[in-house]
């Protein structure tokens, strides 16, 4: 496949890791990983020895015109406070699954759950939707668990607060194929298992200390480590970002701090919520923060981090999905989806919870929303003035023994590349980019090509002519950076 013509393919490219949560459901026979130690987002600081006349820009999210996705128009749908959605596509099905978050908050909706039960101060329904193709969905009479009546509902499990979902492709044991975590208020986080995402364990009472656990808890396998990472919160004063890690999902590690507002923030922002995931080298975050000012919004920034450990915000401030117009559906709050985003039609899906009411009591509705990314697209660099022209120098990295690709938007400028020090692969021999491309090879003159230069340790230079760099690969870092 020619990745000049099918920019979303993740073409040529040694996919050390499989993660097919990131799968081209676009495509019924390649299933790329989304995950890839030879490719570098830019915006991995790690990467970066020097930037002149350049700046780093968060990528551009397209919202999808659907939105919402659908109503909450069913009678146990009393509140979707903050909807917490958990996004994944399930290959062997051919659908896209979606778990959200319901709060019974009405004492009559709470009295026809079977049997009512309350935890802190409301009730909790777990709701299942699938979809065929992102886009139109479908709420499921499950059959399992009980209101007003009947179990023809969508609820696949009770009692669940702040609940995060994700397919587990990594377990050997296919009851464990779809793992949960949530609460049961604060401090006590619970584990369950399903072979379907639909029928559930009873909820376990795992070891860990310090998690607080009142957000949209998410954790994925990390295959890097072979440990499952769990993303939660603490309370110290204000709300703050925590992890753990397992390798059993029972037994995990004290929770510890990994990320809170910053020092200029603190007293009118709060880091509110990050559900996490692995992408390229690096690992990503949606980072929700709430305004605790008169305002109460919620906003979604984006982290990253290199480990899951150290985590850096991406243009702190600065929106990666951005709100609607005050009174749209979107206008409120945002709350990004946990679980990669899909690769559909080349071009990355990204779910989330839109809120036209602020972040004010609980009788509040949040509705399933798409946006649409680019793939490598979070961020980028570009001049820093248009007209101008700007440069980025890597760090000395490892050549692989594959070409240079690079995942650029170079329409109406250029991108040369030049080798630093090495002969023939100076900037003005080397074959523009000039066009908007994922996963393309840079070549130059003489069809010489970075795969020569295989073990060698290098330091590119990106020259870009209003155009933007969001991602390459062909190199390694060098052990311990």
């Amino acid at each position: 496949m020619n990745p000049r013509r099918i920019p979303g393919r993740l073409a040529g490219l040694t996919l050390l890791f499989v993660c097919l949560w990131g799968q081209d459901v676009g495509s019924a026979a390649s299933f790329p990983s989304l995950v890839n130690v030879r490719k570098h987002l830019v915006l991995d600081t790690r990467l970066i020895a020097q930037t002149n006349d350049v700046r780093l820009v968060l990528g551009r999210v397209e919202k999808d015109p659907h939105n919402p996705l659908f109503p909450a128009d069913r009678p146990w749908e009393n509140s979707l406070n903050n909807l917490y959605p958990n996004i994944a596509y399930d290959q062997d099905q051919g659908l896209f699954k979606l778990w959200y978050k319901d709060m019974l908050c009405d004492q009559g909706v709470i009295n026809k759950m079977m049997p009512p039960r309350i935890i802190v101060s409301v009730g909790w329904f777990l709701l299942y939707a699938t979809s065929r193709d992102g886009l139109v969905w479908q709420k499921p009479d499950i059959g399992l668990i009980g209101f007003d009546g009947s179990k023809q509902n969508n609820v696949v499990a009770r009692d669940t607060a702040n609940t995060g979902v994700f397919l587990d492709r990594h377990d050997p044991d296919p009851g464990r194929r779809f793992k949960m975590v949530h609460d049961e208020g604060r401090g006590q986080l619970r584990v369950r298992f399903s072979a379907d995402g639909i029928r559930w364990s009873d909820a376990i009472a795992p070891t860990i200390v310090g998690g607080v656990g009142d957000t949209h808890n998410n954790a994925f396998y990390d295959e890097r480590t072979g440990k499952y990472v769990l993303i939660t919160r603490l309370f110290q004063g204000e709300r703050k970002v925590a992890r753990s890690e397992s390798r059993n999902f029972t037994n995990w590690t004290d929770a510890q701090l990994i990320l809170e507002s910053l020092p200029s923030e603190k007293g009118r922002r709060q880091t509110y919520c990050m559900p996490s995931f692995a992408y390229a080298n690096v690992y990503l975050g949606f980072l929700m923060l709430i305004n605790t000012g008169s305002n109460t919004n919620v906003d979604c920034e984006l982290t990253w981090s290199p480990d899951t450990v150290q985590w850096h915000r991406v243009n702190p401030g600065a929106h990666f999905i951005p709100h609607g117009p005050p009174g749209s559906h979107d206008g409120g709050c945002i709350y990004a989806q946990a679980g990669p985003p899909i690769l559909k039609d080349g071009r990355l899906m990204i779910f989330y919870g839109g809120s036209t009411h602020l972040h004010i009591g609980r009788k509040r509705h949040c509705l399933p929303c798409l946006a649409w990314l680019r793939p490598d697209g979070f961020a980028a660099y570009e001049p820093a003035e248009a007209g101008r022209t700007g440069t980025v120098t890597t760090q000395p990295m490892l050549c692989s023994g594959e070409p240079l690709r690079v995942s650029a938007d170079a329409r109406g400028g250029a991108i040369r590349v030049a080798v630093l020090d090495e002969e023939g692969f100076e900037l003005e021999r080397c074959q523009p980019v000039t066009e908007n491309a994922t996963d393309l090879e840079v070549q130059w003159k003489g069809g010489k090509s970075l795969s020569s230069l295989q073990g060698k340790t290098v330091r590119l230079r990106f020259e870009l002519d209003a155009a933007r760099l969001y991602a390459f690969s062909g190199l390694e870092l060098p052990a311990g950076r």
